[in-house]
């Protein structure tokens, strides 16, 4: 098996690439998270991945390059990180009641080849209140999160009433996916 490199700063994507028991370094791509405004919606996920990945094209020996990128998408408008509290509380107050997608896209590269795949997950939050929301931002701060909110977290554990689609992929990395790839490349 080539030595893996998950890039990602992301604390779940690395907690699930270890927990499905993945050994691998991290290394962080310098790439701005941007994508062409007319690109559809759902294939920005798989878009930002891949460019993630090609931060590192011309480096790769023998290792394995893993990128990931989440995108959470309301009535066809992509929901990026916030920037401050403000945006937090107005990108859930949206979601609130309402189901949404989370799309993961990964690519995973090195010097021989390039598989990109994504996956899709629905979610349906129940209605918060003001104050649920506060609270949430207030405490979690989650300003580095596609929609502003983990579904490990608080808002997570209260507001999601139903899921189809993978949990993981919810938290930032379709595991089962990236396992069965990874799986090929030995």
């Amino acid at each position: 098996m080539h030595p893996i490199i998950l890039a990602s700063s992301s604390p779940r994507r690395q907690y699930l690439m270890r927990e499905a028991g993945f050994n691998f370094t991290v290394e962080k791509p310098d790439v701005e998270e941007s994508f062409p405004d007319d690109l559809p919606v759902d294939q920005v996920a798989r878009y930002l991945a891949n460019k993630k990945a090609e931060y590192f094209r011309k480096e790769l020996h023998n290792q394995l390059i893993v990128t990931a990128d989440t995108v959470v998408i309301l009535e066809g408008e992509i929901m990026n990180k916030p920037a401050d509290r403000n945006e937090a509380i107005a990108m859930l107050s949206r979601l609130s009641g309402k189901t949404h997608i989370v799309m993961t896209g990964v690519c995973i590269l090195s010097a021989e080849k390039e598989e990109s795949f994504d996956d899709t997950t629905e979610v349906t939050f129940k209605k918060l209140t003001q104050e649920e929301i506060e609270f949430y931002v207030d405490q979690y701060k989650p300003y580095d999160k596609a929609g502003a909110y983990g579904a490990q977290d608080f808002i997570g554990m209260i507001a999601i009433e139903k899921i189809k689609g993978s949990y993981f992929n919810v938290m930032g990395l379709p595991i089962h996916k990236v396992y069965e790839h990874l799986k090929s490349w030995a």
